[in-house]
């Protein structure tokens, strides 16, 4: 296995709920090397959101955390905001929380426009993404006319515009039908094998999944129970 792309060691999370302390997650460790396509399966409450919403400061929520999370191998507090939203892309559930802006092709430079990119390399980057996703067709239509599919995908392109090294997703074809998430489904593939990106994914189709994923790993109460190839894992 090469290098680490994704290193967590130890990793705790407690928050307060009503009735006293909950353990999010009890101490995992966890090793992705650069390039891998890892599916984090298990059933609702087992940890996986908390697990993928730690690997990005903005998105990590409230509580008591210790432990070691490593970016190609930079401690997560010692990247800045710029440096994680350049290396790190997180697909969440639901497009319509990610979405910003009211126009395809001014949703496709946004995160481009925000990390400071000059306008010639802006425009270069925009025109790649929208011909590699195939989504040119709709460049000048308004993100509400889109379906949910076509959303998902714009989501998808405008992250991969920055050129992420690492790429998370949390559940991302929850909110679409069968076909538009195997056609998502699909695009990962493409994006792991063609341009090497790292693939972290958490998903309920896991017979969809299994089948592109070099590695599975299980959670259960905040642990992780099985780690291995999904043919053995299944």
């Amino acid at each position: 296995m090469g290098e680490s792309a994704i290193s967590i060691k130890g990793l705790k999370k407690d928050y307060n709920a009503g009735a006293g302390e909950v353990h999010a997650l009890r101490g995992i460790d966890m090793e992705i090397a650069c390039g891998e396509f890892v599916c984090i399966a298990g059933k609702s409450g087992s940890g996986k959101t908390t697990l993928l919403r730690h690997l990005k400061s903005v998105l990590a929520p409230h509580g008591k955390r210790s432990g070691d999370i490593r970016i190609n191998g930079v401690s997560l507090k010692d990247m800045s905001q710029r440096d994680q939203a350049a290396k790190v892309g997180f697909v969440m559930q639901n497009p319509d929380d990610q979405i910003v802006t009211d126009k395809v092709w001014h949703e496709l430079a946004f995160g481009l426009e925000s990390l400071g990119c000059d306008q010639k390399t802006m425009r270069a980057r925009v025109a790649e993404m929208a011909c590699y996703f195939g989504i040119q067709d709709w460049f000048h239509r308004d993100v509400a006319n889109l379906s949910g599919g076509q959303k998902q995908l714009l989501n998808l392109a405008s992250i991969m515009a920055m050129q992420p090294e690492i790429l998370i997703l949390d559940e991302p074809t929850s909110q679409l039908d069968p076909i538009a998430a195997s056609d998502f489904l699909n695009t990962l593939r493409k994006i792991n094998a063609e341009l090497g990106t790292t693939i972290l994914i958490t998903e309920h189709r896991v017979e969809d999944i299994f089948p592109y994923a070099d590695r599975a790993i299980v959670m259960d109460g905040g642990r992780v129970i099985a780690n291995d190839t999904p043919r053995n894992i299944g």
